[in-house]
């Protein structure tokens, strides 16, 4: 969501002079013309005045044409200042912004996420989930997060590999904050062994820390439930865990894979709202094989960039996994992959946002 709403902003430039109300820190990731206030993060509710008392004396000043929530959180926000203005109020909607399990924040927050001039969803099912609540099918519109398109490098990955000791194991790649929706427990317990008894030297290289301030995080910690999986079943061996990489180990880990695993499940009350690590990997070249749920069906072209499998069939994940290891990465894959992503660059994404700002101004 961070990285989305940093290209949000940039993307607003020069089309727009731009003022930002944002955490702290924010000001380090803002273009260096925008003018910025930011408010400390915790308790939430200092931050949600501290925000609001800003934005509405920057809609008091600047009068701007439009005031942007970069979620659903900031929504009420957004609105208030955009009427204080006479300016239009748009919200980007990221799946968890509409069905989050909290009566007060349905009955406060949705009536103004409806009263939004502009609803930008992050995928297809976000949209659906936004209508179902109510949000205007005439002011809801699909923008799916972007990524980065990176030049490919074999020597990275093969210092990945060697730094790490893989050698030449087949690799699968998970990527993303360790919760209980990404289902890493349940691959490891339902297909990795199916998988390991086919390759036994396969390994799963896990990226990603504890995610303890997750909306949704559940007690305990879910790299150890990860840990006592692998060992029941007996895949202690064929797991890696790296933690929290920089932005080259990832790229050199994305390169360094055969393939990118990504068993997200469906929770009650929690979504996976676009999958925007399936969109980065194909950005690297390499495939996912993922569950349908959610907006993931957007970052994934089944059949090209990787294959959408049933959710909750671990007998057919595994199965999939084994036949994408004995292709090898094959050249026209890669490429598949890559164009898909080229499609959904960050600049493609700059463009489309300002042209729905355009067409909304009236």
């Amino acid at each position: 969501m961070e990285k989305v709403n940093q290209h949000l902003l940039s993307a607003l430039q020069p089309a727009w002079r731009t003022a930002l109300c944002g955490p702290a820190g924010c000001a380090q990731y803002a273009p260096t013309q925008t003018e910025v206030r930011q408010s400390r993060v915790k308790p939430l509710p200092v931050f949600l005045v501290s925000t609001m008392w800003r934005a509405l004396g920057f809609a008091w000043r600047r009068k701007p044409q439009w005031v942007i929530a970069g979620s659903g959180l900031t929504a009420p926000i957004a609105w208030l200042a955009a009427r204080c203005a006479g300016g239009r109020a748009a919200v980007y909607l990221h799946g968890l912004d509409i069905i989050a399990p909290s009566r007060f924040y349905q009955w406060l927050w949705l009536p103004f996420i409806r009263r939004c001039d502009l609803a930008i969803v992050n995928s297809e099912n976000t949209g659906t989930l936004a209508r179902n609540r109510g949000v205007p099918l005439a002011n809801t519109r699909v923008l799916h997060p972007g990524t980065d398109l990176p030049t490919l490098d074999a020597e990275s990955a093969k210092d990945f590999r060697r730094q790490n000791g893989f050698g030449q194991r087949p690799l699968l790649l998970s990527v993303g904050r360790l919760t209980q929706r990404k289902g890493l427990v349940e691959f490891v317990s339902k297909s990795l062994p199916a998988i390991a008894s086919h390759q036994s030297d396969v390994m799963l290289v896990v990226i990603g820390d504890e995610a303890s301030d997750a909306l949704h995080a559940r007690e305990g910690s879910e790299l150890e439930r990860i840990i006592l999986a692998a060992q029941r079943h007996g895949v202690e061996q064929n797991v890696c865990f790296l933690g929290r990489c920089d932005d080259l180990s990832l790229s050199a880990a994305y390169q360094a894979a055969n393939v990118h695993v990504f068993p997200v499940l469906e929770l009650p009350g929690d979504v996976e709202g676009f999958g925007m690590v399936a969109l980065e990997s194909a950005a690297h070249g390499l495939p996912t094989i993922a569950f349908a749920v959610g907006g993931v069906p957007d970052a994934v072209w089944d059949g090209h960039t990787g294959v959408l499998i049933e959710p909750g069939n671990y007998v057919a994940f595994a199965k999939t996994v084994i036949e994408q290891l004995a292709l090898r990465r094959e050249n026209k894959t890669v490429a598949a992959c890559r164009d898909f992503a080229a499609g959904k660059a960050w600049p493609v994404f700059a463009e489309r946002l300002r042209s729905l700002l355009d067409s909304h101004r009236a």
